[in-house]
């Protein structure tokens, strides 16, 4: 299961994820993170049996955790199949079917959003 964890770094620069690691004994994948001077946001895969667990550990820590049950989503409608956000993702979530029809491996998203503004027909977007 995926997690998109935010945290202030008022707290006196805490090691929140590497804490949640040695309260819960679960190991935590850090898909993408975004830190600065002040807050920051990492995106977390845990299984998904340890899902609530790690959650509760963080939000005890003082982070904000809401969990992501979809990564990107393309609107079928608007998708003509170009292939822009094939060159431009770094995570190879899209790929051409045998068909030459747009598929997405949804699980290897890291919500990156490169992808959208890629897209001349505004025909994806990401989680809210």
């Amino acid at each position: 299961m995926k997690l998109l964890v935010n945290f202030s770094k008022g707290r006196k620069n805490a090691p929140i994820i590497a804490q949640a690691v040695k309260d819960t004994g679960v190991l935590i994948n850090v898909e993408r993170a975004v830190i600065d001077t002040s807050e920051g946001e990492a995106l977390i895969e845990v299984p998904q049996e340890q899902c609530k667990l790690v959650r509760d550990s963080l939000t005890r820590l003082g982070a904000t955790v809401r969990l992501l049950e979809h990564g990107i989503s393309l609107d079928l409608s608007e998708c003509v199949d170009c292939g822009a956000c094939i060159a431009i993702c770094p995570r190879e979530v899209f790929t051409f079917d045998k068909d030459w029809k747009l598929s997405i491996a949804e699980e290897k998203c890291i919500l990156c959003g490169k992808c959208v503004p890629a897209c001349p027909h505004q025909a994806l977007s990401l989680p809210l």
